[in-house]
């Protein structure tokens, strides 16, 4: 979380808008630290307690966030329909694994469209997720549509539970905010991986 902090701290509204960015739209960026970084700016978006705290515009840090996650997902979608089919051939490698494609593509069938908003709320899907709809073809417009509904939602309200929790006495504390948040986010993997532990047939035995 003091990591968290400090990047915050230091490199600003910028530094967050290029991780936001690389996050939905490369598909190296599903280990950067999305929504807990978004929830810590939103808390920087209440008044400070302390002379050294930050204190950050929530309209400018709202408006950058949601443009960077906008187009980051466009981006997706672009590489997706340009080079789908040979990013699938890829082996597995320290950036990249083909089980997270997967995934999305999984999540993707079951959700169509709306998938581009619920995905935004959970980790790695979010980034690959547009890749996918890229490579199913899913028209722009319909694509733009539901990406912009997802990044308004997701930023949006990441950054007012931030300032919420900012107005409260968490605000000097906000490992258990932030550790619930990531929590929860991982939850429908979670559950999916469950499901499917439980769901698959024995091996058969020789």
């Amino acid at each position: 979380m003091a990591n968290v902090k400090e990047m915050i701290k230091i490199g600003g509204i910028s530094v967050m808008t290029v991780i936001v960015f690389a996050e939905t739209g490369l598909l190296f960026g599903f280990f950067l630290p999305g929504d807990s970084m978004i929830v810590f700016a939103g808390i920087y978006t209440a008044p400070a307690t302390d002379p050294a705290d930050i204190t950050l515009d929530p309209w400018i840090l709202m408006l950058c966030l949601t443009l960077a996650a906008i187009i980051g997902n466009e981006l997706g979608r672009w590489l997706g329909a340009k080079f789908g089919e040979r990013v699938e051939k890829w082996e597995d490698g320290w950036l990249y694994k083909r089980r997270y494609l997967e995934t999305a593509r999984n999540y993707y069938a079951e959700k169509g469209a709306t998938s581009l908003v619920l995905a935004r709320f959970q980790p790695i899907v979010r980034t690959f997720v547009p890749f996918v709809a890229g490579m199913g073809k899913m028209p722009r417009r319909r694509f733009f549509f539901w990406n912009v509904a997802g990044a308004v939602i997701w930023i949006g309200s990441l950054v007012l539970l931030g300032n919420i929790v900012g107005h409260t006495s968490l605000r000097d504390d906000p490992k258990l905010v932030i550790t619930s948040v990531i929590f929860i986010s991982f939850l429908p993997l979670i559950y999916k991986a469950g499901k499917a532990w439980l769901t698959s047939p024995p091996a058969p035995r020789t």
